[in-house]
């Protein structure tokens, strides 16, 4: 079985296909193929429609131009990055029952880690008292929202927050480096973020490049209505009612240029776990309802963004609404039940009162 993970094609091949293609390691003429095969050129119209032979009068797609550049990183990273776009998403419900049949013949691993015969040492209880901690314990992934727009003042808070750069610091050689509030290896900061407003007050809908520099909206595509969630989240309904998603991409040439291994490649995704924590946490400061998702439709919000999804791709998505009065259980979507959820009081010494109580 070959894969070609550049043109996402899949093919069996005989055992003496690999011979073949070897002898095309260089560009060969057809006379050439006549004296090695025995057969005319045409005959490797399967081999050139599996994308497995490339004719030098065919010009490259754009996305095989794309991957070359990352020379250094393929094929690992080439390979995982290709081999795990487009994703096929389970619908919740499904899902859900899945699972628990799984669990009655194979239970789920535990949830925490002992370390048998150990001694230990215990610490005291923790005190939810400082505006750091607070928002620490709020924070929750929201799927429920109310009608309210987000204002624009507050969307800029929290983009400026979470990627907006702070402070320039020059390095020898390297030039102006930025400085933000998440780190970065190297401050290379390979993200990007856009902005999908759909209830923003004084913002028309569309999809928006944040500058970071400039803390400023950059007009990509506008929105005659707001986008389906859906679109962009499959199968994650529960979303529908957020004021604005947030997709976090990464521009991999940042990195490419230092760091020559495909190791880095993991750390662009560490990295747009740091802001959107980052996101996350300002948006529960500010009383707002953040949820953050992997599960997203990353060719068609790289369509939408107008970027390729080699050299810039979506990595990551997150969204924001104005929290609903009097909820019970932020986690769980409208309709369905409360999520019973209990303190841990071997953490907590006191915990503080808050909207994210679920019922009794």
């Amino acid at each position: 079985m070959f894969h070609n993970y550049a043109t996402g094609v899949r093919v069996a091949v005989k055992p003496e296909t690999p011979a073949v293609l070897d002898f095309f390691e260089e560009w060969r003429t057809p006379a050439e193929v006549r004296e090695r095969f025995g057969a005319p050129p045409h005959a490797l119209a399967p081999l050139i429609a599996a994308t497995l032979l490339e004719r030098m009068k065919d010009p490259p797609t754009p996305r095989v131009v794309a991957l070359d550049a990352w020379a250094d990183w393929n094929p690992a990273a080439g390979f995982f990055h290709m081999s795990t776009r487009g994703a096929a998403f389970l619908d919740p419900v499904i899902g859900d029952r899945r699972l628990r049949r799984k669990a009655r013949t194979l239970p789920p691993p535990p949830t925490v880690k002992r370390v048998a015969g150990a001694k230990r040492h215990a610490f005291d209880r923790l005190r939810v008292d400082r505006d750091l901690q607070r928002v620490l314990h709020e924070r929750r992934t929201w799927r429920t929202f109310a009608r309210q727009p987000l204002s624009l003042p507050i969307l800029g808070n929290l983009l400026g927050w979470t990627t907006g750069v702070q402070q320039w610091a020059t390095l020898r050689g390297q030039g102006e480096l930025p400085m933000k509030t998440s780190p970065s290896g190297g401050s290379r900061h390979p993200l990007e973020l856009y902005v999908c407003a759909r209830r923003v007050d004084g913002l028309a809908p569309g999809i928006y490049h944040y500058a970071s520099d400039d803390h400023c909206l950059e007009l990509v595509t506008r929105h005659k209505r707001p986008a389906r969630v859906q679109r962009y989240l499959p199968t994650q309904f529960y979303y529908e009612g957020a004021a604005a998603l947030l997709f976090f991409t990464a521009r991999f040439d940042r990195y490419q240029w230092k760091y020559e291994t495909a190791r880095a490649y993991r750390a662009v995704f560490i990295e747009a776990g740091h802001q959107c924590q980052t996101f996350c946490l300002m948006a529960t400061d500010l009383g707002l309802a953040p949820f953050c998702s992997m599960a997203l439709a990353d060719r068609e919000i790289e369509t939408d963004l107008r970027i390729d999804g080699v050299s810039e791709a979506a990595v990551y998505a997150a969204g924001v609404g104005v929290r609903p009065d009097n909820t019970a259980s932020p986690s769980r979507p409208a309709g369905y039940p409360p999520l019973p959820v209990r303190p841990n009081l071997k953490l907590l010494a006191v915990t503080p009162r808050s909207a994210l109580r679920t019922r009794p």
